[in-house]
């Protein structure tokens, strides 16, 4: 009785179903009358290829909408709902690739803000160009509020002194302070530099807005090849930027970067050196990828430099450097790494010319951290070593 009931229950929900069609068309399946009396079956009419009709049910399950073909009532509708569903699920299928073919374009509109063209490099100098020293060094920073500190630095070491032969080595034992002043706020900040020897520098950044920033860079030194003073204006949009320089010697440069793409950057910069009467252009490209970086730039000076930069997971960062001077017919290149632990960070670089530089920073407590440096040159037999302190804010 049971099997019967159910069945004048799917013969009653098929004939209501055939009715709601019109009879001759096709009709929903027995399985999905059930959801048709339920409210979750929709009926839609389609076109073939052939200028066809056929109908299809549209269920609305939880996993999302999904296409049940109907059944036709003739020999006839067979073969024709046959063909109309192969081509319909030719058809169902053109929309899946279509949309992921969207999703992967380049909305042009909509292009990220790339880095500053100085910092064209940024990722692989942390790796490629570790601070090293030779001595000892011992740097304290005391806070006075959130926006003003101050910086006292001290160093102890030997300096190489430069001689008409490259493979003659002489190191004379030197000795430095240096006392510093930081103020920085929401908009802009002051640091300057003051070293016992008579060296000043300085530098003064204020952001107007977020599209407008002016900076102001200077050195003072008691031989005049080493002053100087460097006024920048750095201008952004939405999806480029751009810089104009103004120094002594009569310099001016310019520099653009512009999103081409989400990955890819393309950009130029130019330059005019009046009291040599030099100029030169240059041109970089940037593309992020997710597990890489990758920078190219060449000048008219004569100089080519392409950079990649890898992470291999959140704490190790790996960085390749190649460096060429046509003018000079000499080539140089570099590989880098950056290991970041819990409680340490070790940085290195090995170059073509031999030399291995390591850097250590170990994290004693909040705000002290202990430093070891080592450079080693085999060719030239130049060893450097130096250990040091660093005191206050990280």
């Amino acid at each position: 009785r049971g099997e019967e009931r159910r069945g004048e229950e799917r013969m009653g929900a098929r004939q209501s179903v055939e009715a709601s069609c019109g009879g001759g068309m096709a009709f929903g399946t027995t399985a999905s009358a059930p959801l048709l009396m339920q409210g979750k079956v929709k009926r839609m009419l389609w076109n073939d290829v052939k200028g066809k009709r056929f109908e299809m049910e549209v269920v609305e399950a939880k996993e999302g909408m999904s296409l049940i073909p109907s059944v036709a009532t003739t020999e006839e509708g067979d073969k024709e709902m046959n063909a109309s569903a192969e081509d319909l699920g030719k058809a169902q299928q053109a929309p899946t690739f279509a949309a992921q073919g969207v999703a992967k374009d380049t909305d042009y509109m909509e292009l990220p803000q790339p880095v500053r063209y100085e910092e064209l490099q940024k990722e692989c100098l942390m790796s490629l160009r570790p601070e090293t020293f030779e001595g000892m060094r011992f740097d304290f920073t005391k806070p006075l509020n959130q926006s003003f500190s101050l910086s006292h630095s001290l160093q102890m070491g030997a300096a190489e002194m430069p001689t008409a032969n490259p493979q003659q080595i002489v190191k004379i034992p030197v000795s430095s302070y240096e006392f510093g002043a930081n103020l920085i706020g929401n908009k802009g900040m002051m640091i300057g530099r003051m070293l016992t020897d008579g060296r000043m520098s300085g530098r003064v950044k204020y952001d107007l807005n977020d599209a407008l920033s002016f900076k102001v860079q200077a050195q003072l030194a008691e031989e005049k090849q080493y002053s100087q003073t460097m006024f920048d204006v750095d201008v952004k949009g939405l999806d480029w930027n751009g810089q104009v320089k103004v120094g002594n010697n009569q310099f001016v440069g310019v520099n653009y970067f512009q999103s081409v793409t989400n990955n890819l950057a393309l950009g130029g910069e130019a330059f005019y050196l009046g009291s040599q009467r030099k100029s030169g252009v240059g041109f970089a490209a940037r593309h992020q990828g997710d597990p890489g970086i990758a920078t190219c730039q060449i000048a008219t000076t004569g100089l080519l430099s392409a950079t990649y930069h890898h992470k291999v997971s959140e704490k190790v960062y790996l960085a390749s450097e190649l460096m060429w001077n046509w003018n000079a017919r000499e080539a140089s290149a570099a590989f880098g790494y950056d290991y970041i632990l819990r409680q340490c960070r070790l940085r290195g670089r090995v170059d073509s010319s031999g030399v291995i530089t390591a850097f250590l920073e170990e994290r004693l407590n909040v705000g002290v951290n202990f430093v070891l440096s080592a450079e080693l040159d085999h060719y030239r037999k130049d060893y450097r070593f130096g250990f040091g302190m660093t005191v206050g804010m990280e």
